[in-house]
């Protein structure tokens, strides 16, 4: 076995900009319709601002505040020059797809939005009368002059605009903050013949600046915008002291703390990125960078438009020919025909497989818990809530029906803060027991519990890898299990029980959770594959997450691996796990990029064919092993448990949309043969869950995994 300290690992946020390389190359295949490659271009450049406002900003408080728990001051300013170049990279070919892919497909589909140069001569008085009337009101120029203060905005689009007075040579930089939180950022324009025009605003005002500046000449003038720190940072307490801070003792206080936090960020905090237009003169981005104290470090070159996850916001005037058509959630016949929910778990357990199956499933399962004169209690976890979600007003009537109604929230989920905050102050209004979160400790398990008052009747526990999130359940990939297993819900009450008040050492019979006995139990597990395979046995894992970054199970993976243990690893996002090494040759790391957002974690462990199969809200991040309030429940129904491993067995088998990601951090497309049919995951799952078949596609049936020249081609 190799010496650990020769195991090496992807850095954590090349492996990120990895991932979403993998979701900029959604938006060049022209498979997809064309409004489905730009919401993934919008996507990608969404995930690209956040990556800015939270972990580059990291990388530099670190630096400032000199605490260096990613490594030392020479390694972060390594990293972050790694994250410079990689990122001006993918900025080169989002802007090739956006102008040799997007806009021509656009064009194709009688779709002009103008880019570039002036409007077409039919459009002219339009957009001048459009401008003076809905856009020039909401301009505030101001002159980057000695001693006048200016402040640029995070996440605000800006024109740097060089004009000349025409009596002097003498020239002045102005900044306009665009305005399209009053107008829209893509304006339409009257059609023209059979073509819908559309138009930027930005454009829209560069057309018309000779009449905002109207005793100057224009030189020229650029796009710009600032990312700022956009996090918390509550969370810097001693993990030694985590465990008996739970419960915020001063819980108006840490209110007070993220409202202040909040406004502080509207405004923004440190830069962490200067985008400006490549073709920005030298001499112009330099008296920018003096005005307002950016350093070169902070410089990534984007292009004329910026900001273009607004691309999602671009109107369709052609409707589900030019986009992809979200399947209709399905019905689960043999709840439709039990006619109640709750009944029919007390009979066995029920997944629930999101969203390809209706979230209304759980609704209606809480809605018949509001009314059943015999529950007494219900205690949920609440991370991110949809707006007027269906499930708090549930709760709400839950509790005026006289039930006692505990509410545990999480008022860190980051940029859900303010939502989660109203949402609990609106439900404490109504009469249910809020219990907040500490700064230390975020509570990221997803988890209900329903009691009865009647010993004689079962409770109900409800488990998930998702959020109770009725909109994010249409398009995310998530398991929930349904069960009044008496194990499993004296757990998830234990779970309870120790949010609400916290033990030294709750003991948990099955359930696995965060800070507590999960990643003993892990270890344990995967060591259990070690042994089996050094008895002669088959030692077999399959672990499918967002996010591996830990290095300690990183290691315990690679000693399985050097013993024999079969790992496939279906992982989204980060993945700090090298492959193709001598102590990982028997390790696959799959990435799944598709429709959906694939969400679930799911652990399998092949135990000498007594497979183990859980269902969490565990990533194997540092974050959610060591400081987060997670929880894993192991599914014990037969046939769930098999449903769970088909479909872990066709994404392994995706070979339409699925990656393997390789020694050097690219995502290596998997490629199909005559004798080896396409398989897109997301499709097979849906027929899979369907019902039209009770075993996976025959293609992914009784066959070994891909060989290492399937994986080179």
């Amino acid at each position: 076995m190799t010496d650990k300290t020769t195991y090496e690992y992807f850095k954590r946020d090349m492996s990120w900009l990895s991932f979403n390389y993998r979701v900029l190359l959604e938006a060049s295949d022209e498979t997809l319709p064309i409004y489905e490659r730009i919401r993934f271009l919008s996507i990608y450049s969404s995930n690209t601002e956040e990556f800015y406002e939270i972990r580059v900003a990291e990388h530099r408080t670190a630096i400032q505040k000199k605490n260096f728990s990613d490594g030392s001051a020479e390694q972060i300013e390594k990293t972050l020059e790694e994250i410079t170049r990689e990122v001006n990279r993918q900025q080169e070919e989002f802007y090739r797809i956006f102008y040799e892919g997007i806009l021509p497909e656009l064009q194709r589909n009688n779709i002009y939005l103008y880019c570039d140069h002036r409007p077409q001569t039919f459009h002219r008085d339009f957009v001048s009368n459009y401008f003076r009337e809905y856009v020039f009101p909401f301009l505030s120029p101001v002159t980057m002059l000695d001693g006048i203060d200016a402040f640029i905005r995070d996440r605000r689009l800006y024109l740097a605009v060089r004009i000349r007075g025409k009596r002097t040579p003498e020239s002045h930089c102005v900044l306009i903050k665009l305005p399209y939180d009053k107008v829209p950022r893509i304006i339409p324009l009257p059609p023209h013949g059979d073509v819908y025009y559309y138009m930027f605003v930005d454009d829209m005002i560069r057309a018309n600046l000779s009449s905002v500046f109207t005793d100057y000449t224009i030189c020229d003038n650029y796009a710009i915008k600032i990312s700022r720190d956009a996090d918390f940072y509550l969370d810097d307490m001693n993990p030694e002291n985590m465990l008996h801070s739970a419960i915020e003792k001063d819980p108006e206080k840490m209110l007070r703390t993220v409202r202040e936090k909040l406004e502080k960020r509207k405004v923004g905090g440190e830069i962490s990125r200067f985008m400006y237009d490549r073709d920005m003169p030298v001499d112009l981005l330099n008296f920018i960078c003096r005005k307002f104290h950016i350093k070169n470090e902070d410089l990534v070159k984007g292009g004329r438009y910026m900001n273009l996850q607004d691309l999602s916001k671009l109107p369709n005037p052609f409707g589900d020919s030019l986009r992809v058509h979200f399947p209709t959630p399905m019905h689960i016949p043999r709840l439709d025909s039990a006619g109640s929910v709750l009944r029919e778990v007390e009979s066995r357990d029920i997944l629930l497989l999101f969203p390809y199956q209706k979230f209304d499933y759980l609704t209606d399962f809480m809605r018949e818990a509001v009314y059943d004169p015999d529950v007494e209690e219900i205690k949920i976890t609440q991370y991110r809530v949809a707006e007027n979600s269906a499930v708090i007003d549930l709760l709400v009537k839950a509790a005026e029906n006289g039930k006692r109604v505990t509410v545990f929230v999480e008022v860190k989920a980051r940029f859900d803060e303010a939502h989660n905050i109203s949402t609990a102050e609106w439900m404490n209004h109504k009469g249910i027991r809020i219990i907040y979160s500490s700064p230390s400790l975020k509570i990221h398990a997803k988890a209900m519990i329903i009691r009865r008052r009647q010993t004689e009747k079962a409770d109900f526990a409800y488990v998930s890898t998702g959020n109770f999130n009725e909109k994010t359940a249409r398009i995310y990939s998530d398991m929930a299990l349904l069960t009044c297993n008496s194990e499993i819900v004296d757990d998830i009450n234990i779970l309870f029980n120790m949010l609400e008040k916290p033990q030294e050492r709750p003991l948990f019979r099955h359930l696995l959770v965060a800070r507590f006995n999960m990643v003993a139990e892990l270890k344990r597990m995967i060591r259990r594959e070690i042994m089996h395979v050094e008895a002669g046995r088959k030692g077999q894992i399959i672990l499918k997450m967002n996010g591996l970054q830990d290095e300690n199970m990183i290691d315990e993976l690679y000693g399985a691996s050097e013993s024999g243990v079969d790992i496939d690893l279906i992982v989204r996002g980060i993945c700090c796990l090298i492959p193709n090494r001598p102590y990982s040759r028997n390790i696959r790391v799959t990435r799944i990029v598709d429709m959906f957002l694939e969400h679930a974690r799911v652990w399998y462990f092949y135990n000498d064919g007594a497979e183990d199969v859980y269902i969490s809200s565990a990533d194997w991040m540092k974050r959610n092993l060591n400081r987060r309030i997670e929880a894993a429940v192991p599914v014990l129904d037969s046939d769930i448990r098999q449903t769970i491993i088909d479909i872990l067995q066709i994404q392994l088998h995706d070979n339409t949309k699925a990656c393997f990601i390789d020694e050097h951090l690219q995502n290596v497309f998997k490629c199909h043969h005559t004798d080896n049919p396409p398989v897109r995951a997301q499709t097979a799952i849906r027929e899979y869950v369907r019902g039209k078949c009770e075993e996976p596609p025959p293609e992914c049936r009784g066959s070994e995994y891909a060989t290492p020249a399937d994986r080179d081609c």
